[in-house]
């Protein structure tokens, strides 16, 4: 092994001693120093473009966040000149901004207004033109906001590097510099593949889920109106960060309480049709193993990845399962079976979703996710937006007391809530298929092999029958391309591959509560809150997706059997080809 070269240099008249590579930022945490940043993001938006980041080397003021650490260097990270030209840079980019802050969406969770704050901005000297652009909200899913963009960036590096989609870029020079998409079309007509990672990334309001919340309060107050409410598994573990909660806390109980204190008739939850998905989509691929037809099985619960597939890769449309999401499952059972056992007019029934992802906004609005001439779901509300509700109506959500979901669709198992990180749906599938496949109940049930964050997983899986199963999970859509590429090229051969859009899957889905830059340097996000649906899995009596009694139930007395004749008609769909640029 090659010995790793060691850097002194001396930050504000501290001695420190660092790896070769080490950037001035990242050396400067080892004194204390809080040096403030906009457009960076830790490996994947390291441009030193907005300067806030500067140091004073000698008589030069550079931007830290890529100016690597030499021998014999001096850092003083908090001069006269250093504060000046930090305030001059947020003064500029305050002149040219939208300044709404009481009103915006992201209102006390900025990263320009925090650090205006910290730099103690009181009045703006700078004035003249202002830039604009028009608000793009042709989205379902993502609204655009150009007044409010500082240029830095974050949103552009996440897309590309990430999830290698590529859907926005910068455009035109100096004054008149923008982010667009490719020829400037609306967004609803782009590539864009509604996963929202760049409304996380972005620092300002100038990125944001489109708000569904009003017509929500609305039908909840229809006394017409039967409105039922479904929660997907990665929301209960990130909720209470919206009320200053720990990050990972889980709060099922208390969201449950919160559910029903804003008004909704009944409160459902999405794991109940993860289980489902289980038995409809093993079912499926068995079929297609046994048919050696259109492998490997691709997972269709997420639709960011879904709609990457039809962007990018048509030829493998078949290859995705025909499964609906869980969500889309659940609310065409609502207004089919739920409906018919309450004695309730379809017509009647609001399905609502509370969702980690702002792409399931899209989902909902697909003509092929439908029933009898009925939209699945009604509407879709982000994590963000339910802790506005909830604090729209004054409750006291740290102190709610637990509750428990309503049934037939409250009960859920273990392996449908491991549905919301990366690996989950596999480790589900596996649960099930094992213990079918053994003819007996297994008492090992942990796969441990299909966890962890490395962006691609590959694994050949031999079955207590003596079938081998080949898979793979992949997370991130840069990671997933990369996936499918191997496979269309013929590399790589698989039975079964599951993606989530998400690096780390649903649990930091586009809808989930936003971490401030200081956060993120200090928690791993993914890590907390995957391990809190683990622990929520550990929790539960039941396990696998085949015993919820429920579901059982469900085929008994309505559906027949997995991939049924009315199992096709409502719980599964097709997809289409659309445009690559």
């Amino acid at each position: 092994m090659s010995k790793i070269e060691i850097i002194n240099l001396i930050i504000d008249g501290i001695e420190v001693q660092v790896p070769k590579g080490t950037t001035v930022l990242e050396a400067s945490k080892l004194v204390g120093a809080k040096i403030p940043t906009l457009c960076f993001l830790r490996e994947i938006n390291e441009v030193s473009s907005c300067r806030m980041c500067v140091v004073q080397v000698g008589q030069k003021l550079l931007a830290s966040c890529t100016l690597p650490v030499e021998n014999g260097m001096e850092i003083k990270t908090n001069t006269a000149d250093v504060r000046e030209a930090r305030k001059m840079v947020i003064e500029l980019l305050l002149s040219n901004h939208k300044r709404e802050c009481t009103t915006c969406i992201r209102s006390e969770n900025c990263d320009l207004q925090t650090v205006a704050k910290e730099l103690n901005i009181r009045d703006v000297k700078y004035c003249g033109e202002k830039s604009c652009g028009s608000m793009d909200d042709s989205s379902s899913s993502v609204v655009r906001e150009p007044e409010k963009c500082i240029l830095c960036g974050r949103c552009i590096a996440t897309c590309g590097i990430i999830q290698g989609v590529h859907a926005i870029n910068f455009s035109d020079r100096g004054f008149d510099t923008k982010i667009t998409t490719i020829y400037e079309r609306p967004l609803k007509e782009s590539i864009c593949i509604n996963c929202g990672q760049c409304i996380l990334a972005c620092p300002v309001g100038a990125l944001h889920e489109k708000e569904s919340i009003r017509p929500v309060w609305k039908v909840i107050e229809d006394s017409s109106k039967y409105v039922v409410v479904q929660t997907a598994p990665a929301v209960r573990v990130a909720l209470g960060e919206e009320f200053g909660m720990p990050i990972g806390s889980r709060v099922t109980g208390k969201m449950v309480s919160a559910l029903r204190k804003l008004g909704f008739d009944k409160i459902f939850d999405t794991d109940f049709a993860a289980d489902l998905t289980i038995m409809e989509e093993g079912t499926e691929l068995l079929n297609r193993l046994e048919e050696g037809n259109n492998l490997p099985l691709m997972t269709s619960c997420c639709p960011g990845w879904v709609k990457f597939v039809e962007h990018n890769f048509p030829k493998m449309i078949p290859n995705l399962s025909t499964c609906k999401s869980p969500s889309e499952m659940e609310g065409a059972l609502v207004k089919s079976y739920f409906a018919k056992k309450i004695g309730v007019d379809p017509k009647n029934i609001v399905v609502v979703s509370i969702m980690p992802c702002v792409g399931k906004k899209f989902e909902g609005e697909r003509e092929e996710l439908s029933s009898n001439n009925m939209a699945d779901v009604d509407y879709v509300l982000t994590t963000r937006e339910l802790a506005q509700m909830i604090k729209e109506a004054g409750i006291d959500f740290v102190n709610l007391k637990n509750e428990e979901f309503d049934n037939p669709f409250g009960e859920s198992t273990g392996a449908s809530v491991i549905f919301g990180a990366t690996g989950g749906v596999t480790e589900a599938a596996l649960r099930t298929i094992f213990e079918l496949s053994a003819g007996k109940e297994l008492e090992e049930i942990e796969y441990s092999l299909v966890r962890g964050l490395e962006g691609i997983r590959e694994l050949n899986i031999e079955l207590p029958d003596g079938r081998n199963i080949t898979a793979a999970v992949a997370h991130g859509l840069h990671n997933a391309r990369e996936l499918l590429n191997l496979v269309k090229n013929g590399e790589r051969q698989f039975d079964f591959i599951e993606v989530m859009a998400c690096l780390g899957g649903c649990v930091t889905g586009g809808g989930q509560p936003i971490a401030d830059l200081q956060t993120r340097e200090k928690v791993n996000i993914k890590e907390e809150r995957a391990n809190s649906i683990y622990n929520e899995d550990k929790a539960l009596p039941i396990r696998k997706s085949h015993k919820n009694p429920y579901v059982t139930k469900l085929y008994e007395e309505f559906l027949g059997s997995p991939n049924s004749h009315l199992s096709h008609k409502l719980l599964h769909t097709e997809y289409i080809k659309r445009n690559k640029f």
